[in-house]
């Protein structure tokens, strides 16, 4: 299975309520100046790198492989590559509403910067909030 075509599977099984993204759009994604793929299909995290700042784009761990630490060690990974391409600052947004992903992200350092109200569409129900975090690289 292609890395794209795998990354689209894990982020479909991972966000079962949401839109999936393709094996297309995946590959744009790295095939983008900056990017950064951390982890592999089990686990990952695809971010970029522009200037001094990183962003995650994406974090996803298929369910089979949940609470096996390769979240965390996907993002330390990024952490590294972010680092080594020059970025000093990396930024994500999480729902509000995702408690487990904002655990992870409050033990890997990241703080609370801002917060965009009605930010993840969410089928019949309202959007939930996306906060947006940060963390110093160095």
């Amino acid at each position: 299975m292609s890395a794209p075509r795998a990354l689209a599977a894990t982020y479909a099984a991972a966000f079962p309520d949401e839109r999936g993204w393709s094996a297309e759009e995946f590959a744009a994604l790295l095939a983008a100046p900056g990017a950064i793929l951390a982890g592999d299909a089990s686990g990952f995290v695809l971010g970029r790198v522009t200037l001094d700042e990183a962003e995650i784009i994406t974090l996803a761990t298929h369910p089979d492989h949940r609470r096996q630490g390769r979240a965390r060690a996907a993002l330390e990974a990024f952490h590294d590559a972010a680092r080594a391409a020059g970025a000093v600052t990396i930024f994500l947004e999480v729902a509000e509403d995702n408690a487990p992903a904002r655990a992870l992200y409050e033990r890997m350092g990241y703080a609370r910067a801002g917060r965009r109200p009605g930010y993840y569409p969410r089928a019949g129900q309202s959007p939930a909030a996306a906060l947006i975090l940060t963390r110093p690289l160095r």
